[in-house]
């Protein structure tokens, strides 16, 4: 996957701004980025953050047969990784001409410079000697991964403790940390490399450019240096020509980084040094839990704390008198209390009250309305016999509804049907 790449409005505009000294991340012409140093649990693992670019650096070593040139000397192997999950436009499993770019000057930085004594990894001359390996993990690109890189490597050999070796005869034995002490690596100095942009064929400079300023630079500078001003290495890339002056005022700018940055690596390998004496938590094992929590990560706002105790003292003397309270609660009735500051709590009994007259307001609405609806009941079913006829032909009172055609009344003198049969049926029983 390629880069996205820059439109002509940003690519002016970046070189608009570079052309009045000003930069996206507000720094200065010759400032860098704030670099922050950790440490892992172990030995020889070390995290580099410059502004937002991240580099992680792990050192191994293995026992190995040495090279037939050189018998008496270690090995010393570096690896720079570029995985996607720095950039997108880094591709996995896949070596790219920024990756033996950079592989290339970090040997020329670091091995060719002599900063690590060989000769002491030598274990028995002309068949083991120590092979250290540096690896380095590209985790986020946002511009200078060289500089970056340099600087997790030679923390990380600093870092870095071998186990020790006893030889018997031809027998070599590897003891583990448990049993006798690792044994750190000797070296002379720390080459750390700086990183120099210029613009517009050499007009403008910049020291640690960022990702967008690396787009539209014109070329590259890299001076590998240490602390006593002396040049391990000097690249130049983008095809650009650079005068004597220009190289001696980038070479005067790097002794200056050089040295602030030496002083870092010694400070931060210090510290680690301490906390492990001390057998506290150290370095990324430290800096874990304070970043589990990121998003809801606040500042610390800063508040004064001076005049406090003559802020609490007038405040107190300010305020009203609190009201009395009442000494006792007083209980009238068995089961009610009173609760409050000489009030009085309807809990009690006028609540039981309350209750009560609203239950006998709804008793009476349904009463009420049961009333009505008995009556209406009582109306209909009066209205249902008056025009209903019953009829019964047999002692079982089996009854016949009949519906009149005429709704004329009956004279009071006729009798109806039913009775009038009852009484000769009665009649008969009599005379027998």
């Amino acid at each position: 996957m390629k880069d996205t790449p820059l439109s002509n409005c940003e690519r002016d505009f970046l070189l608009k701004a570079i052309e009045e000294k000003k930069r996206l991340d507000g720094r200065q012409t010759y400032d860098y980025r704030k670099i922050k140093i950790t440490f892992g649990s172990d030995y020889g693992c070390c995290f580099v953050d410059l502004g937002k670019t991240r580099v992680m650096a792990q050192v191994s070593c293995e026992l190995v047969a040495p090279k037939e040139n050189r018998p008496n000397e270690g090995i010393m192997f570096f690896n720079i990784e570029l995985s996607p999950m720095a950039s997108p436009a880094f591709e996995q499993s896949r070596q790219s001409e920024l990756s033996v770019k950079l592989n290339r000057q970090l040997e020329r930085c670091l091995r060719n410079s002599k900063c690590i004594d060989t000769e002491s990894l030598c274990v028995v001359s002309g068949e083991k000697v120590w092979q250290i390996r540096v690896d380095v993990h590209m985790l986020n690109h946002d511009g200078n991964l060289m500089d970056a890189a340099s600087i997790a490597a030679i923390t990380a050999l600093c870092h870095f403790r071998r186990p020790d070796v006893a030889i018997q005869g031809e027998e070599v034995t590897v003891y583990s940390p448990e049993e006798r002490d690792t044994i750190p690596l000797s070296i002379y100095h720390m080459p750390i490399s700086v990183s120099f942009s210029f613009f517009q064929q050499g007009t403008y400079l910049l020291v640690d450019p960022c990702e967008l300023e690396e787009r539209v630079m014109d070329g590259l500078l890299m001076i590998a240096m240490n602390k006593h001003r002396e040049i391990c290495s000097i690249q130049s890339s983008g095809g650009i020509m650079l005068l004597k002056e220009q190289v001696m005022r980038c070479s005067k700018i790097a002794s200056v980084k050089v040295s602030e940055i030496t002083e870092l690596i010694s400070k931060a390998l210090q510290n680690d040094k301490k906390a492990r004496k001390a057998g506290g938590k150290c370095g990324y094992a430290e800096s874990m839990p304070q970043e589990r929590i990121t998003a809801l990560k606040m500042d610390e706002t800063p508040v004064e704390m001076t005049d406090v105790s003559e802020r609490a003292n007038d405040v107190v003397q300010k305020a009203k008198a609190p009201p009395q309270m009442v000494p006792s609660p007083v209980v009238p009735v068995p089961g009610v209390g009173q609760v409050g500051q000489g009030l009085k709590n309807s809990w009690g009994l006028e609540e039981e009250d309350e209750e009560q007259e609203e239950e006998e307001d709804s008793s009476g609405v349904e009463q009420a309305k049961r009333a009505t609806k008995m009556e209406e009941e009582h109306h209909v079913k009066e209205e249902s016999r008056a025009a209903v006829v019953e009829i019964s032909d047999s002692e079982e009172e089996e009854v016949v509804i009949l519906h009149p055609e005429t709704p004329d009344k009956t004279p009071k003198n006729t009798r109806p049907v039913s009775h009038q049969k009852r009484a000769e049926k009665s009649k008969k029983k009599q005379k027998k």
